[in-house]
């Protein structure tokens, strides 16, 4: 394996829309993914969401990012024809005592600088006949994406500019070797090492793995990772609903509730719900659709049980525990962790796909200051 300028470890949708940026800059790239496919993990495992940002944390690294990755996303979709659409988001209260929560919400959102448009009850009925609440919000520049054609248009993109991807390609241990760094693992069943100037840990799931290999990387800087699966179900019939529908966030849980979405087929599914494990657990729990039916009847009375569907799991990369406030994304460079030539990206759970082109820039930057 040929020596290079930045190894990128990660072929997800962060690692390649980093990847793509620093090639598109004149840098010489390599991407490096332990599986045999672009995006197995979290990067093909979630809503397809792009967010505008109403959620996060006012001066959070997620709050900026998540804006400034929202507008470079749909320009990068026009302009690349990915497939996406502007569906438009509302924000649910489904009876008076969830108004505070809404009314919060809104706050958050307008320090944050998103358009929201609060709406009645009326209006609701107007907008989705089928929903059931007394409030709302409706966000106009929530939208959906092919996930799967943003990673490939990243690629093609990378590849244009000379970089370099290879699958089935697992990193076990990194070295500095005077003013580079020295990756070494197997690759397609083969031992392999290469060096570079710069590495790039964005290996999501894995990017504590990753950095625990790393020699010199400091071991207090490596931040704990809660891995939380959310489950989905898909909705059989036609979907009632033209906008993806949000409830008021459940208290004392890390998600958003047991939300509608839609993809571009319009093909209706619910979820994600929230439950930490030890362990990378992609099978659909069959025993949920129950549990999900009482949660969605909050906002659509007529869900029916026998309707939903397993879909699929993501497993979301935290760095929070079950009680804890939702922690922030975490770029680490060499005065955090003591590797010169390294940066490291922990927790890109959501809004990461949105932010994923914001979290790119973010990178390039700090790259050029080392």
């Amino acid at each position: 394996m040929a020596d290079t300028e930045v190894i990128v470890v990660g072929a997800g949708v962060i690692g390649l829309a980093i990847a793509q940026r620093l090639a598109t800059a004149g840098r010489e790239v390599l991407v490096l993914e332990q599986e045999g496919w672009l995006g197995q993990h979290a990067s093909s495992r979630n809503s397809e969401v792009i967010h505008a940002g109403l959620y996060y944390s006012p001066g959070s690294r997620k709050a900026r990012l998540c804006r400034q990755g929202q507008a470079l996303l749909y320009r990068w979709c026009a302009e690349h024809q990915v497939p996406h659409q502007r569906i438009g988001k509302l924000l649910v209260a489904s009876s008076a005592d969830e108004l505070p929560a809404l009314e919060k919400l809104r706050g958050n959102a307008v320090t944050n600088g998103v358009e929201l448009e609060p709406l009645n009850a009326q209006q609701l009925r107007t907008l989705e006949p089928e929903l059931q609440a007394v409030a709302g919000l409706h966000s106009p520049t929530t939208g959906i994406v092919d996930s799967h054609a943003l990673m490939q248009s990243f690629e093609t993109v990378l590849r244009q500019h000379g970089g370099q991807l290879c699958l089935h390609t697992r990193v076990e241990h990194v070295r500095r070797e005077q003013s580079l760094l020295r990756v070494s693992g197997i690759s397609a069943g083969e031992d392999f090492s290469a060096s570079c100037r710069y590495l790039i840990n964005a290996g999501g799931l894995f990017a504590q793995q990753l950095a625990g290999q790393v020699e010199g990387y400091a071991a207090d800087s490596i931040p704990p990772l809660y891995p939380c699966l959310g489950r989905y179900y898909s909705y059989a019939g036609r979907s009632p609903f033209r906008h993806l529908i949000y409830p008021m966030p459940e208290p004392g849980t890390a998600g958003l509730g047991i939300h509608a979405t839609l993809d571009l087929q319009g093909q209706l599914r619910f979820g994600p719900d929230v439950h930490y494990t030890a362990a990378l657990d992609y099978r659909v729990d069959g025993s949920l659709a129950d549990a999900f039916a009482r949660a969605i009847r909050r906002y659509w009375p007529d869900c029916r049980s026998e309707r939903l569907q397993p879909g699929y799991t993501g497993v979301r990369a935290k760095l929070s525990g079950p009680d804890e406030a939702a922690a922030d994304f975490l770029i680490h460079g060499p005065e955090t962790h003591g590797v010169p030539g390294l940066i490291s990206l922990f927790g890109i759970e959501s809004p990461g796909l949105t932010a994923s082109l914001a979290l790119a820039e973010e990178v390039a930057t700090s790259l050029d200051k080392l």
